[in-house]
């Protein structure tokens, strides 16, 4: 079992008021990991909260990450990572965001250098308003490991 604690601090560098507010907020952060012989599972957990003085945009944010992974061999690996959201501020039925889902991966080499090829899909079962209905990922993710 590995777990640690921090701090997470968010800074106001959105440049379209869509993808963010222009404020600053912090709180603590948790991961908790276990990895098995074909497993990884485990969680992210983080809270944060406006720390300016305004209060026109408050922000408390809650945010739950379970993650499990089942490797099969090959460099195939099935995963779920659904982000789970709370936005405390929001309007009672607009609080949640709750995705239900997963997909599928491999690790392959591109030449000497390893990536990790992951598609994966999320289906909201709870959202707020205006929230999406689904989530559809694709990840290219280029891996650089230390040598032993």
């Amino acid at each position: 079992m590995i777990w640690g604690i921090g701090p997470q601090i968010q800074l106001p560098t959105h440049t379209n008021s869509r993808l963010g507010n222009q404020r600053w907020a912090a709180g603590p952060n948790v991961v908790v990991l276990d990895i098995g012989k074909k497993t990884v599972k485990g969680f992210l957990l983080s809270q944060i909260w406006d720390v300016t003085n305004s209060r026109d945009e408050d922000i408390s944010m809650l945010t739950f990450q379970p993650f499990y992974n089942y490797n099969f061999g090959k460099g195939w690996y099935a995963v779920s990572n659904p982000v789970i959201t709370a936005n405390w501020e929001a309007d009672g039925s607009d609080q949640w965001t709750v995705p239900l889902g997963g997909g599928v991966g491999r690790v392959v080499h591109w030449g000497k250098q390893a990536v990790n090829l992951r598609l994966a899909a999320f289906g909201n079962v709870v959202k707020p308003t205006h929230g999406p209905d689904y989530d559809i990922q694709l990840t290219v993710q280029f891996m650089f490991p230390k040598g032993k």
